[in-house]
């Protein structure tokens, strides 16, 4: 069972670092993330810095993951709150190449009565591939791939729209 459970750790762990356009920079940029959490207090301040935040919302869990866009996989943190799911890249992104001044964070927040579905998905080529497909009411789709815990950050986004049921 421990090496099962540490087999796919190290899976999840290599997904991730070679799902960036470059491991050294994924790698250098998951230290940066850790040093600015451990710097601000941790992920529930870094969360409410990075989002407007309602007064009794809560931080659940954070993902490092990736954010699929059209012009490829952008590497962040998937924040998961009692109100929203909420991505932030770890570095900003430059809107216009010959603009050097021109970088913002590239940030999405969905709020959960905005999901309609949360949904497991992989590469049928590449099954280690991994992906977590989010859809919204008005059929956006987000997909999120790379988790360094997979299994867990998909059981925590469905839980976030549908609870489990209470003990009777």
């Amino acid at each position: 069972m421990w090496g099962k459970k540490a087999k796919d750790v190290t899976g999840n762990v290599w997904s991730h670092l070679k799902t960036g356009p470059s491991m050294t920079d994924t790698a250098r940029g998951r230290l940066t993330q850790g040093a600015k959490v451990l710097k601000e207090g941790g992920f529930e301040k870094v969360f409410k810095q990075l989002f407007d935040t309602m007064p009794n919302e809560q931080l659940k869990k954070s993902y490092a993951c990736y954010l699929s866009t059209s012009t490829g996989p952008i590497v962040g943190t998937l924040y998961i709150s009692t109100a929203k799911f909420a991505f932030c890249s770890d570095r900003p992104l430059q809107n216009n190449p010959s603009d050097q001044q021109a970088s913002t964070y590239y940030k999405v927040a969905i709020p959960l009565e905005r999901v309609k579905a949360v949904m497991p998905s992989a590469n049928k080529d590449k099954p280690a591939e991994k992906y977590i497909q989010t859809v919204s009411v008005d059929d956006q789709e987000f997909w999120f791939m790379g988790f360094v815990n997979y299994n867990k950050g998909l059981k925590n986004m469905q839980e976030a729209i549908y609870p489990p049921l209470p003990c009777a």
